[in-house]
C-alpha cells in the first residue's frame, strides 16, 4: 500500500517513529540499528514501509534502505516467522550479515536475535538460501567494495572463505571478510586470503 513516506522525524522512542506527512503522523515501528542512523528531530526523513494487517491491527513497520525492506519480507516468508521476529532479525543484524550468515549456515548468529532460537534460525536457512546467492551477497556486502569479476571465476574466492573457516573463524565472518576485499582480474586466493585477514581486526 506505501511504498515509502518522506516527511519531517517528529518523534523517536524505542523502536519506533513518529513520520509526518501531509498533516498526518504515522507511527512506524523500525529495527532497533535504525535508531542510530536517523536525523534529529524536525529532519526530513525517508523511509520505506512495510504494511502489516492482521484481522483488526494494521502495523507499519520501516526501513532506511529498500533492500532492508526486501529482507524483511523475505524473512517474513518463512514458515513461523512474524513481522515482531523479522524486525529483531534487523535488530541485531545488518541485511549484509545476515545474508553471509543464511549462505554459510551460520544459525548460531541468527539466533543472538530475541525471541529467535536455533531451530528459527535453522529454518530460516533452510527456507532462504535457495533465494539468495552468493555473488548477491558479495555485491551487497555492506559498505565493501564490489568485488570485480575474478580470472579465477567464483571458486577463488569460496576456496579463501574455507581456508578462513579452516582457521577457526565463523562461515558468515569469513564471508564478511571476504566481501570487503578489493579484488581486480589479477587476484589470487592467497592475496584474497591475506586481504581478509587483514579485515578480520575490523568485523
Amino acid at each position: 500500500m506505501y511504498a515509502y513516506i518522506k516527511g519531517i522525524l517528529q518523534e523517536i522512542s524505542p523502536g519506533k517513529i513518529i513520520i509526518e506527512n501531509n498533516g498526518i503522523g504515522y507511527n512506524v515501528l523500525v529495527p532497533a540499528n535504525v535508531i542510530s542512523s536517523l536525523p534529529p528531530v524536525g529532519g526530513q526523513l525517508k523511509i520505506y514501509t512495510f504494511l502489516h494487517v492482521k484481522e483488526d491491527t494494521f502495523a507499519l513497520f520501516g526501513f532506511l534502505s529498500k533492500d532492508d525492506l526486501d529482507i524483511f519480507a523475505l524473512l517474513l516468508s518463512v514458515n513461523g516467522v512474524g513481522p515482531k521476529g523479522a524486525l529483531a532479525v534487523l535488530s541485531v543484524m545488518t541485511t549484509s550479515e545476515l545474508r553471509f550468515a543464511i549462505l554459510a549456515g551460520d544459525a548460531k548468529a541468527i539466533a543472538k536475535a530475541p525471541g529467535i532460537g536455533v531451530k528459527m534460525a535453522q529454518r530460516m536457512i533452510l527456507e532462504l538460501k535457495d533465494k539468495l546467492n552468493l555473488s548477491g551477497a558479495f555485491e551487497n556486502g555492506g559498505d565493501a567494495v564490489a568485488p570485480q569479476p575474478l580470472a579465477g571465476g567464483q571458486d577463488a574466492r569460496d576456496e579463501a572463505v574455507q581456508a578462513l573457516t579452516a582457521l577457526g573463524y565463523s562461515s558468515s565472518e569469513a564471508f564478511a571478510a571476504v566481501s570487503k576485499v578489493e579484488i581486480t582480474p589479477d587476484t589470487d586466493v592467497e592475496a584474497i586470503l591475506k586481504a581478509a585477514l587483514k579485515q578480520m581486526a575490523f568485523l
